[in-house]
């Protein structure tokens, strides 16, 4: 019975088919979402899972030049790193497993699938997958260490890196956007820049490089990464909800407080322009990962002192 349990919470709820659905859902409200504030009328709802379904009957052409295994396990490695890093995150308010250290081990995860991004495109020989896969890597290297003290600032408060203790601590306590709103604020942008949103969206610039790594991409390929970011979409949204907005209980809040912080995230993609490679790294990595060092040291004050 038990391990009926388990493969029922890996395949259906809370990881699996739910996670693939949700994941669907959210990428429509964000782009709906964007669209309204653009003054446009945006998809309808069935537009995501038309275009997934359209993509994986679509036939899958592999480029002269290339290895035809990493060209087609790429897709499947960054989508399995998504769909695991899902089992350690209490997406609905519920987790299918927990143990000590995976905090860790979730954000090496939600980093597979742009690693792989990048490798997609490096071991083509076209030039926009080629520029667009040095622009994947270089802002991977920008945002990852800024976002994963964002979410440290939790994890140390807490004394755990296990994500159910950091929630039960959000829960008992007030709000940390409150106490951390520079954790807060660098955990959201470093969202954007993982998911390659605008202002972030240099690496696959259309009206520069085409799709920049995902140039020589289609069919199924095309799909997977793209369903993969759909899916560390919801579960990066889950985790900034989790740690600074007093964590979860069921699945009303759940949607409520994820859904409310994916507002924030199309208002900040319609606000801004794209931001060149070189701004990234030069403003981004900077100054994001000093504002969190320093925020920690008034932390580290703080409670020395009270």
């Amino acid at each position: 019975m038990k391990q009926l349990q388990n493969i029922l919470e890996i395949l259906i709820f809370p990881s699996g088919l739910f996670l693939i659905v949700l994941g669907l859902a959210y990428n429509w409200i964000d782009r709906k979402l964007v669209a309204r504030y653009q003054n446009r009328i945006g998809p309808r709802w069935f537009q995501p899972a038309a275009d997934l379904f359209k993509l994986l009957a679509n036939e899958e052409i592999v480029p002269d030049g290339v290895n035809p295994f990493l060209f087609t396990a790429l897709p499947m490695v960054g989508l399995a790193g998504a769909l695991t890093a899902a089992l350690y995150v209490p997406i609905g308010g519920v987790a299918a497993y927990s143990y000590s250290g995976d905090l860790i081990v979730t954000i090496f995860l939600l980093s597979l699938l742009t690693i792989c991004l990048g490798l997609a495109g490096s071991i083509t020989i076209d030039r926009f997958s080629l520029i667009g896969a040095v622009r994947t890597l270089t802002q991977l290297f920008c945002y990852e260490a800024p976002f994963l003290l964002a979410l440290l600032g939790p994890a140390i408060v807490a004394g755990s890196w296990r994500i159910s203790d950091i929630i039960a601590y959000a829960s008992g306590h007030t709000w940390l956007f409150i106490t951390q709103p520079i954790g807060f604020v660098i955990a959201m942008i470093g969202l954007m820049g993982k998911l390659e949103l605008p202002p972030f969206d240099a690496p696959e610039a259309e009206t520069e490089i085409v799709a920049g790594p995902l140039t020589e991409y289609s069919g199924r390929g095309l799909a997977l990464f793209w369903l993969g970011k759909a899916i560390e979409l919801v579960i990066g949204l889950t985790l900034i909800a989790t740690f600074f907005l007093g964590g979860m209980s069921n699945l009303l809040v759940f949607f409520a407080k994820t859904i409310g912080l994916l507002l924030i995230l199309a208002g900040l993609q319609s606000l801004f322009a794209r931001l060149r490679i070189d701004q990234v790294v030069g403003l981004w990595w900077r100054y994001g990962a000093i504002l969190v060092l320093a925020q920690f040291l008034v932390m580290i004050v703080w409670k020395g002192v009270f």
